[in-house]
């Protein structure tokens, strides 16, 4: 998926993917983690999500990279912060209440953006990318994540042949694909959520959640 692609969804309201409440599988596995408060978790494709003003309920700090200027503007409206903005080489930085986001694009954070993450939350990152993207954002992103750095991955599994994505059905065998070579994965919980979205249309339908870290650091720039 191009730029272009969810910009226009943000611009015409199609955000079916955001939710009104906090993700219960954040609150139910987060603390499966072990992350010391104060750490910096980054959030990629944040949109306007509230499970990043929940993160800084619990002592994070959030750093957010969105592509669309309306779901920042929306976040920060929406939660009652007032963000100080200024210009970096990653884009229009906008922080408030333990929150630094990123108007830009998250492939072009380095491993210097990244330095002291020692989260990352992706509920809605990963099963937005096509297979190709999927490759690219793992290969590129994760990988300029520093030694140590913790994860929580939700996905979604489906038969793919039945629904054009996204969101994208991400099987556990291409998740260990994926992460494999450089991180830890554990599988924490496979839930059948079916009967509580039978608007999505599929024969079966199930969300996966994973705990993740680092093993070891590529030199990547």
């Amino acid at each position: 998926m191009e730029a272009d692609f969810w910009l226009q969804r943000w611009h015409e309201g199609r955000i079916g993917f955001h939710r009104d409440t906090v993700m219960p599988l954040l609150e139910k596995h987060w603390g499966a983690l072990a992350l010391p408060a104060g750490s910096r978790v980054l959030v990629p494709l944040a949109g306007k999500s509230l499970d990043m003003i929940w993160l800084t309920t619990r002592g994070y700090r959030v750093l957010g990279v969105e592509l669309s200027p309306l779901a920042v503007e929306q976040f920060f409206k929406e939660n009652a912060l007032t963000p100080v903005v200024h210009e970096s080489k990653y884009g229009v930085q906008h922080v408030a209440g333990g929150i630094q986001m990123i108007l830009g694009d998250a492939f072009g954070l380095d491993v210097q953006a990244l330095a002291d993450c020692g989260g990352v939350y992706d509920r809605a990152a990963l099963i937005a990318l096509p297979q190709e993207m999927r490759v690219r954002y793992v290969d590129e992103l994760y990988a300029r994540l520093p030694t140590g750095c913790r994860g929580l991955l939700i996905t979604l599994e489906y038969p793919q042949q039945e629904k054009v994505g996204p969101p994208f059905s991400v099987e556990e065998a291409e998740v260990r694909r994926l992460y494999g070579t450089h991180w830890t994965i554990d599988l924490l919980e496979r839930q059948d959520i079916l009967a509580q979205n039978p608007d999505f249309e599929v024969s079966a339908l199930s969300t996966a959640v994973y705990r993740l870290q680092r093993r070891n650091q590529a030199k990547i720039t």
